[in-house]
């Protein structure tokens, strides 16, 4: 099994709305899970097993899932918390070129409630 945590170093690929639906379901399971599992836990008779299979191979390859041999099935995980994903996310945009990090650490200070920047701090000043 490759390592716990979101190994990649190019950007974080935009999740879709069926990627995002399969790493909710993963995101919520206790342990690994199958495709069949994955398949079930969404519910969906619309939604094919193969496609969720697909759908699963893509975010491995994206390395935003793991998976690992159980016989002859896979078993996926996330690589990371749905956290970790859009911090993930956040620190990207911030490296794009020609982002003015100053500007938009400002943005996004606008949107936070006054207990979340005294979090923010907090965290930063390593407390």
């Amino acid at each position: 099994v490759v390592g716990t945590s979101i190994g990649h170093t190019s950007p974080m690929p935009q999740l879709g709305a069926l990627e995002t639906k399969v790493m909710d379901a993963l995101w919520t399971a206790c342990c690994p899970v199958s495709v069949r599992d994955v398949h079930e836990a969404l519910g969906s008779s619309d939604l094919a097993y193969t496609t969720i299979l697909t759908v699963l191979d893509r975010l491995a390859k994206k390395l935003v899932v793991l998976r690992e041999r159980d016989g002859k099935a896979w078993l996926y995980r996330p690589a990371g918390t749905r956290e970790e994903l859009l911090a993930q996310d956040i620190v990207e945009a911030l490296r794009q070129e020609g982002v003015d990090v100053e500007l938009l650490a400002e943005a996004l200070a606008a949107h936070l409630t006054p207990a979340e920047k005294g979090l923010l701090r907090s965290r930063l000043a390593g407390t």
